[in-house]
């Protein structure tokens, strides 16, 4: 546990959604919050209770998007209070924390700043080892201002708020809320590098206002109109499970139980839920995956963003039966119940390999030199984002359609012809061929190892971004 006198704090940082979240607590009198906690809410119970700190307050810096979080879970386990900033607009009953407001723990004091830009009701949290402290210990910029960037202001529009009105809300929060904080405040942050809530987030996950000041191209000098269009311009698609997510965080929705099992399943009943219109989700390496799956399985590995990657082609609204490694399928669930896909039905007990053969197929996968030398006909897909392709450059005469966009630009393809998809190293691409596959696309393949295969200084690369 970090911190300074009586501040206990910890940042956690789970990596497979690029999000943080904080424990904040008072070592002389145990009371504690936990700050945007994610679903599973193990850890920080698991940590309150080594450092005997009670968790009293769920404090969230805004109605989250990207995640469902935790605070239901958190209010049951231990009856803590739920706050957000005062123009939240949620079902269920919660202090709204006003500008200014302090927040005692002790000796330990923490400020609540409206910050709205990213989303109307947006906070940032000033945290202070000791009340009057003149100097912060740091400040929990939420979704406001990231490492390197501030916090998109085009993902949704509420309460009547544009994204130009949320753009402008941004520039005033920043410059009056957070830059006239000391240079030494540490900013920690909600998100970093790969969430699709800004882009250009660092790596780093804690800066400080003064490395923010000098570094971060959005705190440079300008008029707001140009901050505006400078925040607004090359973000990448969100990913579908956004809008569904961000309407969980408003509702009363029922709560995860993080080590209950998930239901095994047999063959035969895996089946008839597939044909009963649930969706198999094959959580293996896309190398396993290849050499054998039940047909119309959509293959997301655990190994990389998976409950983020699921969200771009598969709807919340479907069931699922998890078909993976043995032992995986709670970790799967949890990870899914993160962004509020609930609905698993159980998992494949006996494994892809113990599905009758007649319903097992492998996928084709293609190195560069066989797509080099595919006949005339073939069209290639390229699924990264656009800000990648401009970097790097794609294959020539390849569309460019992002993995979030995928699902709904399928009338932009033909089912008939021969594809081959493609991404940065390999594990967009079996996603994004699976789920070709799984709405009837005859003729899929992905190239072994992406764009990074292809790019080797011998095949040509279109350096302009595709139509």
């Amino acid at each position: 546990m970090d911190g300074t006198g009586a501040l206990a704090f910890r940042q956690y940082y789970l990596g497979c959604l690029s999000q943080a979240s904080y424990l904040i607590g008072d070592r002389t009198t145990g009371r504690a919050v936990v700050v945007d906690p994610q679903r599973d809410v193990g850890a920080y119970l698991a940590d309150a209770r080594e450092h005997g700190l009670r968790i009293e307050r769920v404090l969230e810096t805004h109605v989250h998007a990207d995640f469902v979080s935790g605070h239901l879970e958190l209010a049951a386990a231990t009856g803590a209070r739920i706050a957000y900033g005062s123009a939240a607009q949620v079902e269920f009953d919660i202090d709204r924390l006003a500008h200014g407001e302090r927040i005692s723990l002790g000796e330990v004091e923490l400020e609540i700043r409206h910050t709205p830009g990213h989303t109307p009701e947006s906070i940032c949290i000033v945290v202070r080892a000791a009340a009057g402290d003149e100097v912060p210990f740091g400040v929990l910029t939420g979704d406001t201002l990231f490492i390197g960037d501030v916090g998109r202001p085009d993902l949704l529009g509420a309460g009547g708020w544009s994204a130009d009105d949320l753009g402008r809300a941004l520039f005033r929060s920043t410059r009056e809320q957070l830059l006239t904080l000391p240079d030494a405040t540490r900013v920690f942050p909600a998100h970093g590098a790969g969430s699709a809530c800004g882009k250009n987030l660092s790596t780093e996950t804690s800066s400080t206002v003064g490395e923010q000041r000098r570094t971060n191209y959005a705190l440079a000098p300008m008029t707001e109109d140009a901050f505006v269009a400078a925040v607004c311009e090359g973000q990448s698609t969100a990913p579908a499970y956004f809008a569904y997510a961000s309407v969980r965080n408003r509702q009363q929705r029922p709560t995860l139980d993080q080590t209950r099992p998930v239901p095994a399943l047999t063959a035969t009943e895996v089946l008839a839920a597939q044909s009963g219109g649930a969706a198999l989700l094959d959580t293996r390496d896309p190398q396993d995956f290849a050499a054998g799956h039940v047909r119309g399985s959509v293959n997301v590995g655990l190994g990389g963003r998976f409950a983020e990657m699921v969200g771009e082609v598969l709807s919340a609204d479907v069931d699922l039966v998890l078909v993976g490694d043995p032992g995986t399928e709670v970790e799967a669930r949890n990870r899914l119940a993160r962004i509020g896909f609930d609905r698993v039905l159980g998992y494949l007990a006996c494994g892809a390999a113990g599905v009758p053969g007649e319903h097992l197929t492998p996928a084709s996968r293609l190195t560069a030199a066989q797509v080099t030398a595919a006949p005339a006909g073939v069209r290639l897909v390229d699924v990264r984002g656009p800000g990648e392709v401009r970097a790097g450059g794609t294959v020539p005469g390849a569309a460019l359609v992002p993995l979030p966009e995928l699902v709904a630009r399928l009338g932009q393809l033909d089912p008939a012809r021969p594809t081959v998809v493609f991404c940065a190293g390999g594990y967009r691409s079996s996603i994004a061929a699976s789920t070709l596959r799984a709405r009837g696309f005859a003729d899929v393949s992905d190239l072994i190892g992406g764009f990074a295969a292809w790019d080797d200084g011998v095949r040509p690369v279109q350096r302009t971004t595709p139509a």
